[in-house]
């Protein structure tokens, strides 16, 4: 909590108009914990609580990442709270995300200069390992250490992209491009969809079908590192359109040990070799904060989010 006002002591406290939604959400928690999966015993005052202050902090950190500086991921919950995971299907919490990140405030949009720094745990090949990057919003530089999570990283090391001057002879984009275009996109799926054929961002796969060039697409800006909510909530109602997804009756645990939503989608043209896709949604604020890859039913890799952040300079923590 002094981490967190130390990153925005200049913001106004927040009148009960804004913190009402939060509140109301943590009743509910506290309140239905008895049909919860995880046994919360008799719920007493001090119980009760502990639940408000513990998701006041998730709440309070949901608040900075909608305002565009810092998404951090301490406190999940082990439950989702007003969620029956069991009693829903793919498409039904895709919506219910969609709604919720639709009523979020629009994102304030980093300057040029700016830099989005990521703190991310990565797993494959039977190693994990912990990744900081830094990479300038108009996608003109990334940096990062040589030797990350050693006891001696090494020297920031900062390397040229210009990603927003390759044109479209290269797919990738600058997160500037990427917050713009997901900023044109309306928030019904459909519409959504049709955008995103029009722009034709990526060449299609002559080898897949409509469906899966739209999954591959949509797969590209969910991993965006800034998204404005409405254009997050119309990728949410495509992807709903898809078929084959399946949600997962509980919450799991990502690679950074934190609590998440997992949607779990057949990889295109590969549905026969049992790959699917696993997408990982906050609980709280139902943002991306991870992927993970399945073959034959087993997590073989992945990456999680620990923190996302606008900073001011290459080297800088949030």
């Amino acid at each position: 909590m002094t981490q967190v006002r130390e990153l925005r002591a200049d913001t106004p406290v927040a009148d009960r108009a804004r913190l009402a939604p939060g509140r109301a959400r943590l009743v509910e928690a506290a309140l239905t914990a008895k049909r919860s999966r995880v046994t919360w015993g008799r719920r007493s005052p001090l119980l009760i609580a502990a639940v408000f202050v513990a998701v006041t902090a998730v709440v309070i950190t949901a608040t900075l990442l909608a305002d565009g500086h810092r998404a951090g991921r301490e406190g999940t919950p082990a439950t989702a709270p007003g969620l029956d995971l069991k009693g829903m299907n793919a498409r039904e919490l895709l919506e219910f995300a969609a709604r919720t990140v639709e009523k979020q405030p629009p994102l304030a949009e980093p300057r040029a200069d700016q830099w989005i720094y990521t703190k991310e745990t990565q797993e494959g090949n039977d190693a994990e390992f912990e990744l900081e990057n830094w990479l300038r919003y108009d996608g003109a530089e990334r940096a990062s250490y040589p030797r990350p999570g050693a006891d001696d990283p090494g020297e920031l090391e900062t390397t040229e992209l210009n990603l927003e001057g390759l044109g479209d002879e290269y797919d990738d984009r600058s997160p500037r491009e990427m917050y713009r275009f997901l900023a044109t996109l309306p928030a019904d799926g459909e519409g959504t969809l049709k955008a995103l054929r029009e722009e034709n961002a990526l060449v299609d796969d002559r080898s897949l079908t409509q469906e899966g060039n739209d999954y591959t697409e949509i797969s590209v800006l969910l991993d965006a590192y800034v998204q404005p909510p409405k254009g997050l909530a119309g990728l949410y109602r495509a992807l709903a359109t898809m078929k084959g997804a399946k949600l997962v009756d509980h919450l799991v645990q990502d690679e950074a040990g934190q609590y998440a939503v997992a949607v779990r989608f057949p990889e295109p043209g590969r549905e026969g070799e049992k790959h699917a896709d696993e997408w990982l949604l906050d609980p709280v604020t139902f943002e991306i904060v991870g992927e993970r890859v399945i073959e034959d039913g087993e997590i073989v890799g992945g990456n999680a989010y620990v923190v996302k952040a606008v900073v001011n300079e290459a080297g800088r923590r949030p």
